[in-house]
């Protein structure tokens, strides 16, 4: 075992330790602990590897400074073995100690013994070591950071090896209440100071017990004597000279413990010196005004000051002083104040001097200033800014809008249009926001004027406030509201605008007065339907345009009444037979004016004096059929509907004519022919039946086999069919009663379907602007009908129009233009349809011989694969795996490869 002892030391430091004098420092680990409690080391089990040099190194944690222990040897004794032990806690924490909310509480723990002990740590209560906690330095160091009074109790630390173990206890008491020294509550800051200087330096620290103060200087008491004043945290050195420099501490201490502060004291003696503040070479003034010239040399003792203009010392007049911390001070300055003046410092060290000079200037006026000025919005305007001065000075225009700089940059509506002596502000497209104080500001070298001007912007009338809905009946509403802001022009009218659930957007409807005068702000809403919910607002308008709308006012209903409108478009007429079908267009909602609206349909024969009246109780509702087997078909009525609500009963409408229902048609058309023109379809015609075997008009006819098709005409053309396969067709007349009887079935049978199998082999080549193209003649299957021809179809690109040529042979050459690519298919032709087309084929643009060349040598290699499956081509070196996209791609590049050898 090992413990190397440091020297303890009042002041707040960092202890470590350097071994063998390597620049780094001695890590710890289970076997070496370094206490910052005592500043200890400590060695578990000395090895052979532990021999050598330990310094101990201390550092101030204030000011940084270090020093270093002498070195102290380590040597390992030969005439001893140590043998093994249980632990021995060398470090340990104090058995009990308070802690205040909010502290950092560090606890250390280590034990020497053979083998090297383990450090655990623990809560004699049973409770868990708290989420927060830090175990470092091998275990030896736990830190409760941010003490709470949830952490206080009794903790452990265990130290174990195989020979047995050892336990340190310690507790830990929230304290309430501080009982020591918590902070600085004034501290010290270093100081340079020149010789004969006062000193006062002052410390206060809070804690209970109240502290007591010490005074050290270089890490050494201070002892007070007739030029050093101790009075508890308060130092005083009157008249400092060069041995006075050093480093303070103030300690404050208590029971405890003890917190300190430090500073440095540097007393400094030299000779005036103007290398780091020289008085200034150059001064610009203008005719008038005044100027201060500073003279600050850096003396230790503070030196004397005197002026002089050229050989001539300056006292002071009614315009020059010169001031006690050496500033001359000149006021309204004339032209013979020009000149180098020279500023002479002198201390019992020594005499400098520095000189400048003083340049009299004529003063910048403003000669055209900005005028105050009305616009409207939209306009532009032009803000004059010019000066007369000193021509050898360079103004500098500026620009404060409502005491803001106005950056010309960011500033869409702001433009400085002036040069030279002129710097005119510009504002276009003004808006009311650009209302305010304009000021001019003119720099130079030597001075600054200003000048102000206030722009009033007039625009259309701000949003009128306060809008309230007052009495409402069915149709009209009381509005009431408050004026806005005119923005410089009396309001002239206000109009109101009404929103609904049924409206689109705002409207502007009638109020009484006709039109409201901007004086009155109160007018009657008229014409309102009743029984709808509303929305209003107003708008303001003056001389220069409309201005905002106010918010919109609480939606409000208005009352219920009778309907007022009469439904409109009455007609009628169709149906089944036996059935008067009378139609009308419903009542929008906002003109229903109540609940429980409904309609009422009345009817009678033409020439009888009698109404049948019927209520329907929906709003919706637009259709009635009164059924009854008696009415003759065609027979004539007269009609007219009516609306109620919860309020009574509203107006009819005009009384119009409606036709009864039609008789179906008597009999069948006749002459049922059909004509197949493919596998898939069939032409049908038939004569069409006589009016006389129907009350009224022929709207179609119906084909029925194992669906239905409606036709207008006397022909119908049947597609989608399946090919050899017979179908039974019939033929009905139709009106606006029914359908009449169906005409005897007729049979056909749909011719043999298509080839299935696509043209195949296709070759093609490209010259110029023609596309030769071959294929194999494409034989029919037993069930399938005959090649009768084949159709070329091809298009530029996927987006073009379709071309189709027919041919009944295998080849055939299609003329197209240049430039261009093209998609190509061919399908075979037969009495059944076209057959299976050979899918879209790319032939791509060419632009030499060399394009063509290799085209024509792809389409080659296509050729060869798919005619014969080979997976090599004769006179290639390269292997087609498969014809989708990738493999493409592949045998492009192996053409590539193929051209360069």
């Amino acid at each position: 075992e090992l413990r190397i002892f440091s020297t303890v030391c009042v002041i707040e430091i960092k202890y470590s330790w350097v071994f063998n004098g390597r620049p780094s420092f001695l890590l710890q680990d289970t076997r070496r602990f370094v206490s910052q409690r005592t500043g200890n080391l400590y060695i578990a089990k000395v090895e052979a590897s532990d021999v050598g040099n330990y310094t101990c190194v201390v550092r101030n944690m204030m000011t940084n400074a270090t020093a270093y222990s002498s070195p102290t040897p380590v040597e390992l004794r030969r005439d001893a073995v140590m043998g093994e032990y249980e632990p021995k806690i060398e470090v340990q924490f104090p058995e009990s100690l308070h802690v205040t909310k909010g502290t950092s509480v560090k606890l250390e723990c280590f034990a020497l013994g053979n083998p090297v002990p383990s450090i655990t740590w623990r809560r004699t209560d049973g409770n868990p070591l708290p989420g927060k906690i830090k175990i470092n330095h091998s275990n030896g160091v736990l830190e409760i950071p941010y003490f709470r009074p949830e952490d206080a109790g009794v903790y452990e630390c265990v130290a174990e090896n195989s020979r047995g173990k050892n336990v340190a206890k310690g507790q830990l008491v929230f304290q309430r209440f501080p009982h020591f020294i918590s902070q600085w509550v004034q501290t010290l800051k270093d100081v340079h100071m020149a010789i004969e200087a006062n000193l006062q330096w002052e410390c206060k620290a809070s804690g209970k017990p109240k502290p007591v103060y010490r005074w050290l200087k270089n890490g050494e008491p201070l002892v007070p004597e007739d030029r050093i004043l101790v009075e508890g945290g308060r130092l005083a050195v009157p008249r400092i000279n060069l041995l006075d420099s050093g480093m303070y501490q103030c300690l404050a201490e208590n029971e405890h413990g003890a917190i300190y502060a430090s500073a440095e004291l540097k007393v400094v003696a030299s000779s005036p010196d103007f290398s780091s503040s020289p008085v200034k070479k150059s001064m610009l003034i203008q005719r008038g005004g005044e100027v201060i010239m500073e003279c600050r040399p850096h003396a230790s003792p503070r030196a004397s000051i005197s002026w002089r203009r050229g050989g001539e010392f300056l006292k002071d007049s009614t315009r020059r002083t010169i001031m006690g911390d050496g500033t001359l001070r000149i006021s309204n300055i004339s032209e013979s104040d020009g000149g180098r003046y020279t500023c002479v410092a002198r201390n019992p060290f020594g005499t400098s001097s520095s000189t400048g000079t003083l340049v009299v200037k004529e003063p910048t006026k403003i000669t055209v200033p900005p005028l105050s000025v009305d616009a409207t919005v939209g306009e532009s305007i032009v803000l004059p800014c010019e000066v007369s001065g000193d021509s050898s000075l360079d103004p500098t225009f500026k620009w404060f809008f409502n005491g803001k700089l106005i950056d010309f940059n960011r500033q869409d509506h702001f433009e400085m249009i002036g040069v030279g002596s002129a710097g005119d502000l510009m504002v276009r497209n003004i808006q009311l926001k650009h209302s305010g104080k304009y000021v001019c500001m003119v720099h130079t070298v030597v001075d600054s004027v200003s000048a102000a001007a206030h722009l009033i912007v007039r625009g259309p009338p701000g949003a009128p406030e306060g809008l309230i809905v007052g009495e409402i009946t069915d149709s009209t509403a009381q509005l009431s509201w408050e004026s806005g802001p005119d923005n410089h022009s009396p309001v002239t009218t206000y109009s109101i605008q009404a929103r609904t659930p049924f409206s689109i957007g705002w409207q502007a409807v009638r109020t009484v007065p006709d039109s409201v005068p901007g004086q009155m702000f109160h007018a009657t809403v008229i014409d309102l339907n009743p029984w709808v919910d509303y929305e209003f607002r107003v708008v303001a308008s003056n001389n220069v345009g409309v201005g905002e709308p106010s918010m919109q006012s609480k939606q409000i209903r208005t009352k219920a009444a009778v309907p007022e409108v009469a439904p409109g478009n009455v007609s009628g007429g169709g149906g089944r037979r036996g059935e008067l079908v009378i139609q009308w267009e419903p009542i929008p909602e906002e003109l229903q004016s109540g609940e429980e609206f409904g309609y009422v349909v009345a009817f009678r024969p033409l020439g009888t004096s009698t109404w049948k009246q019927t209520v329907l109780a929906s709003p919706d509702a637009s259709r009635y059929t009164f059924r009854n087997d008696s009415v003759p078909p065609l027979s004539q009525f007269e009609v007219k509907v009516g609306v109620y609500n919860n309020k009574g009963e509203g107006p009819s409408s005009h009384v119009v004519v409606v036709y009864s229902a039609e008789e179906e048609p008597s009999e069948p058309p006749s002459r049922v022919w059909t004509r197949t023109l493919s596998a898939s379809e069939i032409e049908v015609y038939w004569e069409p039946i006589t009016q006389t075997a129907s009350s009224w008009k022929i709207i179609g006819y119906e084909e029925s086999d194992a669906e239905m098709v409606r036709v207008t005409d006397t022909a119908a053309l049947l597609s989608g069919l399946k090919g050899s396969t017979v179908y039974l067709i019939s033929v009905r007349a139709q009106n606006s009663a029914g359908a009449g009887p169906s005409s005897p079935a007729v049979n056909v049978t749909t011719k043999k379907p298509p080839p299935s199998q696509p043209p195949g082999n296709i070759e093609w080549n490209l010259t110029n602007s023609k596309i030769f193209l071959s294929w194999e003649h494409v034989k029919a299957m037993g069930n399938e009908s005959e090649v009768t021809g084949y159709k070329v179809l091809y298009r530029q690109n996927w987006l073009g129009k379709t071309s189709v040529v027919e041919t009944n042979r295998t080849s055939m050459a299609l003329q197209v233009p240049s430039g261009e690519d093209y998609l190509i298919e061919i399908k075979a032709l037969s009495d059944g349809g076209d057959g299976s087309s050979s899918g879209p084929i790319r032939i791509p643009k060419m632009s030499s011989k060399r394009e063509l060349f290799l085209s024509f040598t792809i389409h080659r290699i296509h050729f060869w694969y798919n005619r014969f499956k080979v997976s090599r081509v004769p006179s290639t070196k390269f292997c087609l795996i498969t014809m989708n996209p990738t493999g493409t791609m592949c045998l492009l590049m192996s053409v590539f490869v193929f051209f360069r050898s």
